[in-house]
């Protein structure tokens, strides 16, 4: 039986952005994963392979206040925490990686309540 790979294209995709895009200690790199059901983003100083900050949409602060996390309002409140999670570690400018996801609905809504948050990129 022959199986279809979903995710080599997304791969190719996101290889192709990572030869242009590196997070380092003063400016990390934004991360972010979309799946069916949940949206995650995360902070990643790319020099030293450490994550300094993420957020998602499967945590107990976020279940606390929405029923799903697979909508765009989940995205802009998944954006919206990483901002004030950054914000508390002292970090404000980043680089942005959409992961070879198109930069449309949930991805594009993650980032604009990032960048409302106080995130610039």
């Amino acid at each position: 039986m022959i199986t279809k790979n979903r995710r080599g294209p997304r791969d190719v995709r996101h290889e192709r952005l990572r030869r242009r895009l590196r997070g380092s200690a003063e400016r990390p790199r934004v991360a972010v994963f979309r799946s069916l059901n949940h949206i995650a983003a995360q902070l990643v100083d790319d020099d030293s392979g450490r994550t300094l900050a993420a957020a998602d949409s499967r945590s107990a602060e976020f279940r606390a206040q929405y029923r799903t996390g697979g909508n765009v309002v989940a995205a802009k409140a998944v954006g919206e925490l990483l901002a004030q999670r950054a914000k508390a570690a002292g970090i404000s400018r980043v680089v942005f990686d959409r992961g070879g996801y198109m930069y449309h609905g949930r991805v594009k809504a993650l980032a604009d309540a990032a960048r409302a948050g106080g995130l610039v990129f």
